[in-house]
Order: C-alpha cells, then structure tokens, then sequence
C-alpha cells in the first residue's frame, strides 16, 4: 500500500478551494484546445504518425500538470535537480526541432517558387521568331 500512498501524493490538487486547481485546468484546457486547434487546422491530410505525436504531447503535457511531483522525480532520475528545469530542457529542444523543421520547409517553398517563376516566365516568353520579326520589320 505504500507504492499507492506515494501515487496519490503525487496526483492533483483537486480540492475547490486550491489555488493550484485553477492553474491546472487553465492549463490543461489550453492544451485541449491548441491538440484540437492543430487537429482541425491539419484536417485528414494529416499523417497518423504525427497525430500519435500530438496526442502523446497532450497526454504527457496533462499528466505534467496535474502530477507536478512526478515530473520532478523523472528530473532526479534523469540527473536535474527540479521537474520545472527538465521542462525547460525539453522545451528547448521541441523548439529548436521545430526551427529546423521549419528551416527545411520553408528552403524546399522557396526551391518550389523558383522552379515555378522560372517555368512560367519560359512559358510566356515570347517566340523567338516572333520576336525578330516584331523588332525587326523586313523590307516592305
């Protein structure tokens, strides 16, 4: 029964009266409505990979919220001292992910733009032919 003990502990502060619930559901209903946010915005194009990603985002970002103390015992486990700067660090990292992802994308547009203005600046061109012969009118 001790293991149960020390899993309670670590569980929400669900009383009415604690400050701490008012934080937990602002936060758990703002990652409710970012997860559905990113689902409606992607629609069914959408791999089923990244969508798994997103709901393990949200069950890890809920379980954070509601069970601060784990967090901070994974932090010990990992070697850092607080659950608040193992967040910090995985922040960091989502975030220069993200940057990186975004640094390709948007090299393979710009790769995308070229070759279309290019293709269509070759497909409006005018003849050659018809060219010399606007330019360069022949003997009447």
């Amino acid at each position: 029964m001790h293991g149960l003990d020390q899993l309670i502990s670590l569980g929400p502060a669900l009383g009415v009266g604690s400050r701490t619930f008012i934080i937990q559901l602002a936060l758990v209903l703002g990652i409710v409505v970012i997860v559905a946010w990113l689902f409606m915005k992607r629609g069914a194009k959408q791999l089923a990979v990244r969508r798994l990603l997103i709901i393990a985002f949200a069950v890890f970002a809920v379980l954070t919220v509601l069970f601060p103390g784990m967090l901070t015992r994974v932090a010990n486990i990992v070697g850092v001292g607080r659950g608040a700067d193992l967040l910090l660090y995985a922040t960091v990292l989502v975030l220069l992910g993200f940057l990186a992802l975004q640094e390709a994308r948007t090299k393979a547009a710009e790769k995308r733009t070229t070759y279309l203005a290019r293709r269509l600046a070759l497909d409006e061109a005018e003849q050659p032919v018809r060219f010399r012969e606007r330019s360069m009118p022949g003997p009447e």
